[in-house]
């Protein structure tokens, strides 16, 4: 019962991983943009919901009102404003403007908040568990940060294939030259990919804050478990982006229930392992 526990345990965390990697395989998708900043974004999304719940007396959880259109903007500004003039042929320029942008985003974390580790509090919610059996129970908390993860991966791909937006995605992701031939305006379209990024960044950085300690420098620890999510899963399949988060959790899970020290290392080795024998990704669509 101890396994299953532990392995159950594995997949509510394979949830948040997957909120960290649906945004960076988004962007991926549909502009090519590798975003080295993307996990400090997810610090950045932390300490918004802090200022927001100091100031508001807000719930972490109900903080997400605010977080979510906060960081949707930011993404939005930051990818018109900024990114879009790096965008071209290169991958070199975007890929080095968001480590420049990482950099910043630590040090100005550093200057306003300290070094000291943050966490945010829910409350009962914390601690509020559904017993399926002897030795075996899940936390309440955990369970909807998967649900949502499962729901933003859902709406996402609904998204991507019914609406208007998903089209305009699709197209300058497929040949963005043609795509303004035809009359799309790029530059809004990658604008308006990021904020989506960072909306979802933002429930991830909420659910962050509240399951462990922050501080300005836990960011490319979350921007390396996301990138290896969506590896393992697969850089063309959202649903893949959640395989990876599940499995990722998993063996993170079972290399902490074998020895502590081997839960972070576990992780790296199944990547690892899906790279040398599935470097395109256990979902991983076949190109025609």
């Amino acid at each position: 019962m101890n396994w299953v526990n532990t392995i159950l345990q594995g997949v509510l965390v394979g949830g948040l991983y997957a909120m960290f990697a649906a945004g960076l395989s988004l962007i991926f998708g549909v502009m090519k943009l590798v975003n080295i900043a993307h996990g400090d974004l997810i610090v950045l999304a932390a300490y918004v919901a802090l200022m927001a719940t100091d100031a508001l007396g807000l719930n972490p959880i109900a903080s997400l009102i605010v977080v979510v259109p906060v960081m949707a903007g930011v993404g939005y500004a930051l990818q018109r404003g900024l990114l879009n003039r790096t965008m071209g042929d290169d991958i070199l320029p975007p890929l080095l403007v968001t480590f420049g942008l990482s950099v910043i985003l630590q040090n100005g974390l550093l200057e306003a908040f300290s070094a000291d580790s943050r966490r945010l509090q829910a409350g009962a919610l914390e601690t509020a568990s559904l017993q399926l059996a002897d030795g075996l129970s899940l936390g309440v908390l955990p369970l909807i940060q998967f649900g949502l993860a499962v729901a933003i991966i859902a709406g996402l791909h609904w998204m991507f294939y019914h609406t208007a937006i998903g089209r305009n995605f699709r197209a300058v992701s497929d040949d963005p030259r043609v795509a303004q031939l035809m009359g799309l305006n790029n530059r809004h379209v990658f604008a308006m990919a990021m904020a989506l990024s960072l909306a979802i960044v933002a429930v991830a950085g909420v659910f962050l804050a509240v399951r462990t300690n922050f501080d300005p420098a836990t960011g490319p620890a979350r921007l390396i478990f996301g990138f290896e999510a969506v590896i393992i899963g697969g850089l063309s399949s959202l649903w893949g982006t959640l395989l990876g988060g599940i499995l990722l959790g998993v063996v993170q899970a079972i290399g902490a229930e074998i020895d502590p020290g081997w839960q972070v290392l576990a992780g790296h080795v199944a990547f690892l392992a899906v790279l040398a024998f599935r470097p395109q990704g256990l979902l991983a669509r076949a190109r025609t």
